[in-house]
């Protein structure tokens, strides 16, 4: 009997803790369903707040591709009401330091004078030397910069619909005939930019160093490019008859007198620190190559004498900047002009010394004497020399 009780009091104790614990177990799972719907219902919330913000993000792209596009059609499309063009944002990455201190001399042409150079001085707020690296694996560079020293240059920056260009230039080698402005690389252009080939010699730092150039010191330089010989170099391209006859503008010959070699001597104490050439003899050979072509304007050609104006002291100067472009290149001189061609004293400039010369009846050029400007020379300060680039 009492084996009967404790029997049904143990089965009781077990089917009430089965009881017990299979409610805890529905409880647990009641608890955890309820916490799995909610964290369903959280993801949903947050897989639509992603959506709605992916959507938008797309759509705001898409917003600003169809305002830049908007924008770039304004800027290249002019308005019906005003025809002035649009202009583009562009400033000078660097400016050149040039064996030419002034327009006249500066090759009509790159790589005439293989000698000529120039380093250009990259600004590093806006070119850092990095983009550099490789360029000196070239030969040879493109460089695309502004024509900065022409006269106009002003009136076409100020109103460049009010500004005049003419649509024919007189060509040197045709000894002034007119041939259409895009015929020729004259200088004055509608829009004052030249574009060169020149010779890379060094790159250093935020530096460029070449040689075979026709830029004058100070140009703005835009761009430069490498030079790709398989689409740069145009197998059998075609000029016209008068560009090729381009020997016309050399000279007989290039001597020089025994004056000279003293006068460069010394001057060259104080010129040479600053000079891109290493010895007074490779300068020598400078001018030597620039004054093998004929590198007077078309007026001085024609009418060598008119070439003198009186300074205000009464010295007289020749009117040497490359008026090509104009009608009247150069004013008369007021007083007796000399008795022939070979009396006539010419003066080019290079890197801050004056080079004084006669050109003779037979095309012969004398190279007389050097001297120091030296309203130049004081300002070639912290400028590129030879030193630099030595190995």
């Amino acid at each position: 009997m009492g084996y009967s009780t404790e029997s049904k009091w143990l089965t009781a104790t077990i089917t009430f803790a089965l009881a017990a614990l299979s409610a805890s177990t529905a409880f647990s799972l009641y608890f955890w369903k309820r916490k799995s719907r909610d964290l369903d219902s959280k993801i949903g919330e947050l897989e639509k707040s992603l959506k709605a913000s992916l959507d938008n993000c797309a759509a705001e792209r898409q917003g600003r591709i169809r305002a830049q596009q908007a924008l770039r059609k304004a800027l290249t499309q002019p308005k019906l009401d005003n025809v002035e063009l649009t202009s583009y944002p562009m400033a000078p990455i660097g400016v050149i330091q040039s064996c030419f201190s002034t327009r006249n001399g500066t090759p009509r042409q790159p790589v005439l004078v293989p000698l000529s150079r120039a380093c250009l001085i990259f600004n590093t707020a806006r070119v850092p030397p990095a983009s550099l690296e490789g360029l000196g694996e070239y030969s040879h560079c493109w460089v695309i910069y502004v024509f900065h020293q022409n006269t106009n240059l002003e009136k076409l920056w100020k109103d460049p619909t009010k500004s005049k260009f003419k649509a024919k230039v007189r060509v040197p080698t045709l000894n002034g005939e007119r041939k259409g402005l895009f015929a020729t690389r004259s200088p004055h252009r509608p829009s004052p930019i030249g574009l060169s080939v020149a010779k890379v010699e060094a790159v250093q730092g935020h530096m460029l160093l070449l040689s075979g150039v026709d830029l004058v010191d100070g140009t703005p330089v835009l761009d430069v490019k490498p030079y790709i010989p398989y689409c740069d170099n145009i197998q059998g391209a075609r000029v016209p008859k008068w560009l090729a006859a381009d020997s016309i503008l050399a000279v007989a010959s290039v001597g020089f007198s025994e004056v000279f070699t003293s006068t460069l001597a010394d001057c060259w104490e104080m010129a040479g620190n600053n000079s891109l050439y290493a010895s007074p003899d490779e300068f020598q050979n400078l001018i030597k190559q620039v004054l093998s072509w004929d590198i007077r304007s078309l007026a001085q050609r024609n009418r060598p004498h008119d070439s003198f104006i009186n300074s205000e002291n009464g010295k007289q100067l020749n009117d040497s900047s490359d008026n090509d472009h104009d009608e009247d290149a150069s004013s008369p001189g007021n007083e007796q002009p000399p008795s022939s061609s070979g009396d006539i004293m010419y003066h080019l400039t290079l890197e801050g010394l004056e080079v004084s010369y006669r050109l003779n009846s037979d095309f012969s050029v004398v190279v007389e004497k050097v001297k120091e400007v030296s309203n130049i020379t004081n300002s070639r300060q912290k400028r590129c020399n030879y030193s630099m680039w030595r190995v």
